[in-house]
């Protein structure tokens, strides 16, 4: 079964998929507005980094907690209160006027991407309780590819928006977006049966992990998705465009172009690659997407140049998180899987903080080139780490 077929043949999953289109193509709108405005506001790399990873830190935080909220309560009212939180919260960006108030941007990214992680988390719950198998698999690379798209032409447009409109223009759209995706979730129907239960919060929170302790071959799975988040380069792609290229193109149309070209290989790879990966090729995808980091490295004194190779960084991404994911969801009983998906998104999260913390405190030491292919290289030591303990089990 291809996209168009599954598509055409799941309503739930092509509704979600809509909605899928909406919220992230609005969101990258006020990403692009926030690093801009850092790079105003005359940031220094930590900072930008900080802010970065302000992004991932709340999923770790709270995963213990909306594991267990994901598991107990009904999903549908959940979701319509994420995605009404995430749009308070962007118009709250609205009020960041100065270096100053960077704290108070800090609050706001943290309780917006708190509810953005639960939302997903929510969201990645409930799909393999409608689908199963190949399809999960195949949903789940609509899914990334969904936000490849919105990511890449997210960044592009928000770029132009940001550079001829201004920051406070493209969070206003961002909001808008989320305001639409809200009356279409609304109308979305779907019944999930949730696990009556008077277990403790507490208990469940334990509950989760001890299943996770107890299931060793999952924490190695939780592990092997996590290395996706050696590709967390929003810090890298700001700097360079700070540093680097700012001679060269205006920031906000460096980093929305860098970030488009590597979003559109990240929606363009399943396509083509698809059909040829299972478990035993993924080595293979492993060792492209090392090379293809280090090539970036090597290249990033041309502008022009790094953007081919920034195309090859994200053509296998999509992929290796799709079917790393699929994996997980498949191993799991139900009755554990939001909290595993929580506890594996925090995992992943915690993966993006180090990589986004470890190249900005690196920046002010060793050129991004070199930080770039020391990223590369982990990529080549997960590909062995794949094939040696994981593969034999699968």
């Amino acid at each position: 079964m291809n996209y168009r077929e599954l598509l055409l043949n799941y309503p739930l999953v092509r509704k979600l998929s809509l909605l899928q289109v909406i919220a992230y193509f609005g969101a990258w709108f006020s990403n692009v507005a926030i690093y801009t405005m850092l790079v105003e506001f005359n940031s220094s790399a930590f900072a930008i980094s900080v802010v970065t990873a302000m992004h991932f830190i709340p999923a770790i935080i709270i995963a213990p907690l909306s594991g267990t909220i994901i598991d107990r309560f009904k999903i549908k009212p959940l979701m319509l209160t994420l995605l009404s939180t995430e749009l308070v919260m962007t118009l709250l960006f609205l009020t960041i006027d100065s270096k100053d108030e960077i704290w108070l941007l800090l609050i706001f990214i943290f309780i917006r991407m708190s509810s953005a992680s639960m939302f997903f988390s929510a969201e990645m719950t409930l799909l393999p309780k409608i689908v199963s198998g190949d399809i999960l698999k195949k949903t789940n690379e609509i899914h990334s590819i969904i936000w490849s798209f919105s990511y890449a032409f997210g960044m592009a447009i928000s770029g132009v928006v940001v550079n001829y409109y201004g920051v406070k223009t493209a969070i206003i759209l961002d909001a808008l977006f989320f305001i639409v995706a809200i009356i279409v979730f609304f109308n979305i129907d779907f019944r999930v049966e949730v696990v009556h239960t008077k277990e403790k919060i507490l208990s469940m929170i334990k509950g989760g992990f001890v299943y996770i302790k107890n299931n060793k071959f999952v924490l190695h799975l939780l592990i092997l998705h996590a290395s996706v988040g050696l590709t967390a380069f929003d810090t890298l792609v700001t700097l360079l465009a700070k540093n680097e290229y700012k001679y060269i193109i205006a920031v906000p149309l460096s980093i929305g172009i860098t970030n488009a070209l590597r979003a559109f290989a990240l929606m363009v790879g399943p396509f083509i690659i698809t059909n040829w990966v299972n478990k035993d090729r993924l080595t293979i995808l492993f060792i492209f997407q090392g090379f293809a980091i280090v090539l970036w490295g090597m290249f990033q004194f041309d502008f022009y140049l790094a953007l081919i190779m920034v195309f090859l960084t994200g053509f296998t991404t999509t992929t290796i998180w799709s079917i790393t994911y699929a994996f997980i969801q498949e191993r799991v009983e139900h009755n554990y899987l939001g909290r595993v998906i929580s506890y594996n998104d925090m995992i992943f999260m915690l993966s993006n903080v180090l990589t986004t913390l470890f190249i900005g405190v690196l920046a002010d030491i060793i050129p991004l080139s070199f930080i770039t292919i020391i990223l590369g290289v982990a990529f080549l030591l997960v590909a062995f780490y794949y094939k040696k303990v994981i593969l034999p089990f699968l």
